[in-house]
């Protein structure tokens, strides 16, 4: 790095805003989403000699999803970089969204000069105060000797055990500082030694637990992905034949089309996903943590089940479900020890359940409650049938990012998933606006080779289409898709259900704006879709441009509804298939 000034043999004397750069390098960063401002500028200096790939978005916010979306699809650390005050405040809800989901990303913000902390000054804000809830560590750096070693511990932090974010706030006059460089050769956290490897005696009464059930199923959830175990997964279901079911945030992690997945549970899941954790006699919970969108009415989830949980976060287990066997580990090499155990006991046939019945009772379920919907051969467009038109254009090696809400749950439902990091979307926190500027990070992660495509709804694509400038800048091809019903679907859905259609503040006109004519501002090519007619021609033109971002519009019915449904607070036995199921068992109670 040029700037620097040597004092002595092998002594260096840096800034520290390029101790900052510096210690970005060190770690293997290759690209940063930001923003520049007051207080961050000096970083941005040194930005213009370093081996980093900058991305300029339009808003902080992007730059934090884009973060998340680039650590979701690569398993790295994101990183973004902004400036002080309300850059720094514009992270809040990606941040939050990181902690959900445990994703590692890594914000380095600027701060106003020592001097002037706690004094109201321009673009300040508390901001290690404000996000201390929803990141897993954060600093306040003291001193420009400090920096290598806060990032550098953060960016550890980030990735290690359960994975999450981190946050580095620098004052500008210790970005301004010189100090002699120098990087730590390790980490010492005293205190923070994440258990992963799980403890042998839980190890084997787990295994026969498993060989005692009757009717086994993996409750699979996202830390399978964050940990990267989708051979170990695969190995252990095949091995004993335990059929699994992948929430929203495990998509893929386990294939759909091996004949041992269930489908997603939920309240937006799969019938036999749903019905398969309320009959079971016994849940492998994998990474998974009751969230109550997979549990329902919490004290009738999976009432004859015992429970394993795997979890490398102790706080997890048992947080919302009481457990037989806890194991506290990382769940990829926790699977790796079971599947040691099933090795060196190959000639013992007795770890093996006898599930013979039970997995041909689930395959009946699957074959007997499809997803269901009605597409006529002509006219109005159903969003599922473009969904899934989507997924036949652009096939298996596509990664598949969305925003929130119905357009959510049918991508998740109509796309059959293969691998781990091949859906993502934001669970936990649910936030609207994500789709755009995830993929945007997502396709940096995954390279050109790679299609992204990013499926988002009217409502979350007004919230943050500004990023499309920034996909367009640095020269980022994704497929935007937006499934355009003219409303906000899933709170129109509920209020046609539970609010006797008093649709309050839904309505987004489908014109407003205009997205043929927002994609030629950008300069970008733009197709619409209305009629099923329409769709394979017109998805056969997006697919044929791979050298910039593509907008596909698709106009669609706006009054289809997500189905199965749990309703909120209901026991998951009280699934539903369809709205006329909902009003008859509404006439049969007398409402």
């Amino acid at each position: 790095m040029s700037g620097g000034k040597h004092t002595a043999p092998g002594t260096q004397v840096v800034t520290g805003a390029q101790a900052v750069i510096k210690s970005l390098e060190a770690l293997g960063v290759d690209v940063v989403f930001g923003y520049p401002g007051g207080a961050i500028m000096p970083a941005y200096d040194p930005l213009l000699d370093a081996e980093l790939t900058h991305v300029l978005v339009r808003h902080e916010q992007g730059a934090i999803h884009m973060a998340e979306g680039y650590a979701h699809a690569t398993g790295e650390v994101g990183v973004c970089i902004v400036t002080s005050g309300p850059a720094a405040t514009n992270l809040v809800t990606g941040l939050a969204d990181a902690h959900m989901d445990s994703i590692p990303v890594l914000a380095i913000t600027g701060q106003v000069a020592r001097s002037a902390i706690g004094s109201d000054a321009f673009q300040e804000a508390d901001v290690t105060g404000i996000t201390m809830p929803i990141t897993k560590h954060n600093e306040l750096v003291q001193s420009p000797e400090r920096i290598a070693a806060a990032i550098k511990e953060a960016y550890h932090v980030a990735r290690s055990g359960r994975p999450g974010p981190v946050l580095v706030d620098i004052p500008k006059d210790v970005l301004n500082a010189t100090l002699v460089w120098e990087w730590p050769e390790r980490v010492d956290l005293p205190g923070y030694r994440p258990t992963v490897r799980g403890h042998g005696k839980m190890i084997r009464e787990a295994l026969q637990l498993i060989a005692q059930a009757q009717r086994p199923v993996i409750y699979a959830g996202g830390g399978l992905v964050r940990a990267g175990a989708d051979e170990e997964l695969h190995a252990f279901a095949t091995r004993l034949g335990l059929p699994v079911v992948t929430t929203l945030m495990a998509r893929g992690v386990f294939p759909d089309t091996h004949e041992l997945a269930v489908g997603m549970p939920g309240m937006h899941g799969h019938y036999a996903g749903v019905k398969a954790l309320q009959q079971t006699d016994l849940l492998v919970t994998l990474g998974a943590r009751f969230d109550d969108r997979v549990t329902g009415s919490l004290e009738h989830f999976a009432p004859h089940a015992k429970v394993i949980h795997v979890d490398v976060d102790p706080a997890e287990i048992g947080k919302n479900r009481a457990v037989d066997v806890p194991i506290v580990g990382d769940v990829k090499v926790v699977l790796g020890q079971l599947l040691k155990v099933l090795d060196d006991k190959a000639d013992d046939a007795s770890f093996a359940p006898d599930a013979a019945d039970w997995r041909r009772h689930l395959a009946e379920m699957k074959r007997d409650h499809p997803l269901r919907f009605e597409q006529p051969e002509t006219g109005v467009l159903k969003p599922q049938t473009a969904i899934r038109a989507v997924h036949e254009t652009w096939g298996d090696e596509a990664v598949y990012v969305s925003g929130v809400g119905q357009h959510q749950m049918w991508s998740a439902q109509h796309i059959p998933y293969t691998r781990g990091r091949q859906w993502i979307n934001s669970g936990g926190l649910g936030t609207m606006g994500f789709a755009v500027p995830a993929a945007i990070g997502a396709k940096v992660g995954v390279g050109r080779d790679t299609p992204v495509v990013a499926i988002d709804g009217d409502g979350c694509f007004q919230m943050t289409f500004q990023e499309l400038a920034t996909a367009v800048q640095h020269d980022i091809p994704v497929v935007f898709c937006v499934v355009n019903n003219g409303y906000l679907g899933m709170v129109r859905q509920w209020q046609h259900l539970f609010y006797d259609d008093r649709l309050s503040q839904v309505a987004l006109p489908q014109d407003c704006p205009d997205l043929m004519k927002l994609a030629d501002a950008y300069g970008i090519p733009g197709f619409r879709v209305q009629t099923v007619d329409e769709l394979d021609a017109t998805l056969a033109k997006a697919h044929e441009i791979t050298d910039q971002p593509v907008l596909v519009e698709f106009r669609v019915d706006p009054d289809e509804m997500v189905f199965p449904m749990v309703p909120s607070g209901a026991s998951n036995d009280e699934v539903l298939e369809s709205a006329d199921e909902w009003r008859a068992r509404l006439a049969a109670s007398g409402q």
